[in-house]
């Protein structure tokens, strides 16, 4: 079934590590990351001060209702929390997962980058590393240990919506 392997996805860290983890977007309020974003942001940070990642490529444009794009936020939250303006790469273009992957993947080939890991919560893995995989990526899940998502209710919403997207990317490829 396919929501049991939703949520197995999301249990699984890579062990290894790459050349950057990509941080994938998530909502922003003004010119803060949404409590989900922050969290995905945080575990990015965590994965390059432990030395698993060498940069970090926050993506996400600029949303509806918003003037900033999301990786622009994100790059500047970890600029604050101190991470050197030189392991941050950003792409401010994509507005969707799979658009999220394509732009990480530009930037990814234009800075000679060639693995990465995949950052966001649990219950998106399945579908990010899909999508990665279709784009050719060499990519490994690391899904954010702590989640804004913690009751059962709020979990269960998660899952029904990636249902939902992971059947809408096999069938339309977005």
């Amino acid at each position: 079934m396919l929501a049991i392997q939703i949520y197995q996805q999301g249990k699984v860290d890579a062990v290894q590590s790459a050349d950057v983890a990509i941080v994938l977007g998530a909502a922003i309020h003004g010119v803060k990351p949404s409590p989900v974003f922050e969290e995905r942001i945080r575990h990015g940070l965590d994965l390059y001060r432990s030395k698993k990642v060498r940069k970090l490529l926050f993506t996400g444009g600029i949303g509806e209702g918003t003037r900033v794009a999301e990786s622009v936020v994100a790059r500047r939250y970890a600029l604050r929390h101190g991470l050197p303006e030189a392991a941050i790469l950003t792409e401010e273009f994509s507005r969707t997962t799979r658009a999220n992957l394509f732009e990480a993947r530009k930037v990814m080939q234009a800075n000679d980058v060639d693995s990465a890991l995949i950052v966001s919560d649990p219950l998106h893995m399945k579908r990010a590393m899909r999508m990665a995989a279709d784009l050719g990526m060499a990519a490994e899940p690391s899904p954010t240990p702590t989640s804004r998502y913690r009751s059962w209710h709020a979990k269960a919403a998660f899952l029904m919506r990636e249902l939902y997207f992971y059947n809408h990317y096999l069938i339309t490829g977005q």
